[in-house]
């Protein structure tokens, strides 16, 4: 557990609303509160990425598809398609990473409903990842069925 977590859950014991100023980056004016709120969120990502295999998986496509740009030599809007595509399904990998933290935590033991928002998130990862297959098909099929003609 980070110490930001752990500052939060003392925060929230002792119910005192500076120390959740502090947690929240609100204590450090405009600019400071942005840039703590990123540094948090790549806090957030590099945990997402380095603890959760199915992120390697997509780390390992997105190196596929840009090698695979770049031979096929995409047009421009297909590299904006190709990496909007490939971001969406990282956010919904750290969004179902956050998903089973929260459930993880309020639900040490198993229950039912615990398992049906674990399964809903990492079901959303799935229609994701259909949907960037059918991006990939539509922007490299056309291409590798020339090259294998």
């Amino acid at each position: 557990m980070s110490i930001h977590t752990e500052t939060g859950n003392q925060a929230m014991a002792h119910g005192s609303s500076s120390d959740h100023r502090k947690l929240t980056g609100r204590d450090r004016g405009f600019w400071g509160g942005r840039w703590f709120s990123l540094r948090m969120a790549l806090h957030g990502a590099a945990h997402t990425l380095r603890t959760q295999p199915n992120a390697w998986i997509e780390l390992a496509a997105l190196a596929v598809v840009f090698l695979a740009g770049i031979y096929f030599r995409v047009s421009a809007l297909e590299w904006g398609i190709l990496g909007l595509t490939i971001f969406v399904i990282l956010a919904l990998e750290g969004v179902n990473t956050a998903v089973e933290a929260i459930v993880d935590l309020v639900s040490p033991t198993y229950h039912p409903m615990a398992g049906l928002a674990k399964d809903a998130a990492a079901g959303a990862l799935v229609f994701g990842v259909l949907g960037s297959l059918f991006v990939a098909a539509a922007i490299f099929g056309p291409r590798l069925w020339q090259l294998f003609r």
